[in-house]
């Protein structure tokens, strides 16, 4: 007698529909290919104002060679050591990879060539003990950005490509948080130790504005801020059930923080803040643009 074989991929769920096929979709759901376009000018300009502003360290970086310690990717991967000369290089480069991947033109050329010289510079950026988890969805949007191939601004046919490229950077921008807590609660030991620590006191303390040190007087409100902040990012993959007004809102909702982190110790996540664009429908601005322009010349 033969065993039966059960293809979960005819599964139908309460609704009739194959369940692997709705995930299937949802990997790749069909967008418009003008929202990649106007994506890419977003994330390649991004890493030009990053390398200039906050990753410059690796021309300087390149002096000291000799405290290099390179962390995983650099000891796997054959990326070379810090050099003056390389690193210019690599720089202009970048510039130059970003522009014509912004362009549209060769994208796929460009594009590859901005994820492989970007996670160098981050590599050796972050090879000096410092490892900034803001910049890991700008990092993985170069990544998948190139695999879209050609995209035009007005363009309105929708690929399924370009939902899996934006959705994989949805994913990434998500896990920024949500994968926080796993942190948190491998470094300090319990689910419960960082909500209930002194860590906003401490960090009030240390850096923090005439925007927030009054809070130091009220121990209480901080410790229901960082139990707030903690909520948040443990339900924050509840982004992907919303729809409409309630995800934009939600999206809002990590917004405020960082300004309000920003304003308080001078800290931002500008980088993953970026990456939460691939929520939008940013084919909207050429479109409205588009028709904006025609309007005027009539």
């Amino acid at each position: 007698m033969s065993t039966p074989v059960l293809e979960h991929s005819t599964v139908p769920d309460e609704r009739g529909t194959p369940i692997t096929e709705k995930f299937m979709n949802w990997c790749f759901p069909a967008l418009p290919l003008a929202r990649i376009a106007v994506f890419r000018v977003i994330i390649y300009s991004f890493v030009i104002w990053d390398i200039f502003n906050l990753t410059n360290d690796v021309v300087g970086h390149s002096y000291a060679p000799e405290f290099y310690d390179p962390t995983w990717i650099g000891r796997n991967l054959p990326f070379p050591n810090p050099d003056p000369t390389l690193a210019l290089i690599m720089q202009w480069a970048l510039v130059a990879s970003c522009v014509i991947a912004a362009s549209g033109f060769l994208p796929r050329i460009a594009g590859w060539s901005v994820a492989i010289l970007f996670l160098a510079w981050m590599e050796n950026s972050q090879g000096f003990s410092y490892v900034s988890h803001d910049h890991m969805a700008l990092i993985v949007a170069t990544w998948v950005l190139p695999t879209v191939g050609r995209a035009k601004f007005l363009d309105t046919r929708k690929s399924q490509a370009a939902g899996w490229a934006l959705r994989v950077v949805q994913v990434s921008t998500v896990f920024t948080y949500f994968g926080s807590v796993f942190s948190k609660i491998a470094s300090n030991g319990s689910f419960w130790a960082w909500p209930n620590s002194a860590v906003f006191t401490w960090a009030f303390m240390r850096r923090g504005s005439d925007f927030i040190t009054w809070t130091l007087e009220y121990p209480p409100l901080l410790k229901a801020a960082q139990w707030g902040l903690y909520i948040i990012e443990i339900i924050s993959p509840v982004v992907f059930w919303l729809r409409g007004r309630w995800q934009y809102a939600f999206i809002f909702l990590f917004f405020i923080f960082h300004l309000a982190t920003f304003l308080a110790l001078g800290i931002h996540f500008l980088p993953t803040v970026v990456c939460w664009l691939a929520f939008f429908p940013l084919e909207m601005i050429p479109r409205g643009m588009h028709a904006l322009a025609t309007k005027l010349k009539k």
